[in-house]
């Protein structure tokens, strides 16, 4: 269907204004003991004494600890405790429920080392440890690693309702960054200063910070999935794709929309069409017990049978939470299977090189039967339009 343009510039009265934020309040504090406890449950299961801890959202899960780059956490059968030098020791006393303790150089390497159960099997987390980092270990300690696959993260595959909260909240903040810029955002802008104002806004309701580098891509530029903000200038009657998130107390949220700017061409118009109702297909296919491949298959096959699979070239989605990419994946060959508490997205896209592309996410979280969706921005080819 070939559209009529809005008047371009000024108030879009078309859209719906969103409900103010609170993103420095949690309802609920963390479970950090029964988070531990579950993480020991784990290590017995796979035949360990411990875990050390060194991902750092898998540190901040276990602890609260909000420089987790900077902090270890070793998990034993008697306890969990956060390792971390003395430039945090104020801070690790304000954010951490768990025993502390304050090392530096390789002597943090023996202070974990006296603490170890003998005898002893130590895991570590395979994808985050380096061969240099583990020989050091070796070397220093004398003692062995044991290299695990993912651990922790079969924790963080179910949000726990202070989770939902935050990440809702964080979707919250980014539906509404997009709505003020749409407002006002018009041909001629560049697309960094509109990534600068997304983010910049999203600050101002509480955010941390974006969740990732913003993505704007008008234009040819849109047939690039992640076309990071350039310098080009958004031309009239083109579609503007805007990929952005914001992070609250650590959690993340993850959006896209394509609007046009003006009268896009027939043929952008109906890619448009196709991506819009493979995603919603998507989103309605969505409930526990389905795979990551089955979701991905529904919203694939939509777009293979319109002639474009070719350009259709990543997942389907991806969990969020304390990493902006997380379990479970929903791509091809995934079997994740979805479980009330997961939260993730449904992003399908078409990307046609020298003309453009469309792609539209939102954000899910899975329920006892279906889905919550938790991005409200409009979902139309204009931002009037509420589908």
């Amino acid at each position: 269907t070939h559209r009529v343009a809005p008047t371009p510039g000024g108030h879009r009265p078309g859209l719906r204004k969103l409900r103010p934020v609170r993103p420095d309040h949690i309802l609920e504090p963390m479970d950090y003991q029964g988070r531990a406890r579950r993480v020991q449950e784990l290590v017995r299961q796979r035949q360990l004494d411990g875990l050390w801890v060194s991902r750092p959202e898998n540190v901040r899960y276990l602890s609260g600890f909000t420089a987790p780059a900077d902090g270890r956490v070793l998990v034993t059968m008697d306890r969990a405790r956060l390792f971390t030098d003395a430039r945090y020791t104020v801070q690790a006393q304000q954010e951490v429920t768990i025993e502390t303790i304050i090392w530096g150089g390789d002597e943090r390497l023996l202070a974990v080392a006296e603490v170890l159960p003998r005898p002893w099997r130590l895991g570590c987390e395979a994808d985050a440890i380096t061969v240099a980092d583990k020989a050091h270990w070796e070397r220093v300690t004398g003692l062995a690693l044991w290299p695990q696959e993912p651990l922790i993260e079969e924790l963080r595959l179910v949000k726990e309702p202070s989770e939902i909260e935050l990440i809702s909240r964080a979707a919250q903040v980014t539906d509404q960054a997009l709505y003020r810029l749409l407002e006002k955002a018009e041909p001629g802008r560049r697309e960094r200063e509109l990534a600068l104002e997304l983010e910049w806004t999203m600050r101002q309701q509480g955010a941390q910070g974006a969740a990732f580098q913003i993505i704007v891509a008008s234009g040819e530029r849109g047939a690039m999935p992640h076309g990071v903000a350039s310098a080009r200038q958004i031309q009239r009657d083109e579609l503007v794709t805007f990929d952005l998130g914001a992070i609250v107390q650590g959690y993340h949220s993850d959006l896209t929309r394509t609007y046009a700017f003006g009268q896009p061409s027939r043929h952008l118009a109906e890619v448009f069409d196709i991506v819009r109702e493979a995603q919603q297909a998507g989103v309605q296919a969505v409930r526990p017990g389905a795979t990551g491949a089955e979701i991905d298959a529904v919203c694939r096959s939509m777009i293979e049978r319109a002639g474009y699979g070719e350009y259709f070239a990543h997942s389907t989605g991806h969990g969020v939470g304390l990493a902006i990419h997380e379990a479970p994946r929903l791509g091809r060959k995934s079997p994740a299977v979805l479980q009330p508490g997961m939260v993730i997205t449904v992003e399908p896209g078409i990307y046609l090189p020298g003309e453009g592309g469309v792609r539209i996410e939102d954000l899910l979280l899975v329920t006892e039967h279906g889905a919550q969706v938790l991005s409200h921005s409009p979902r139309g080819l204009y931002p009037q339009e509420q589908p």
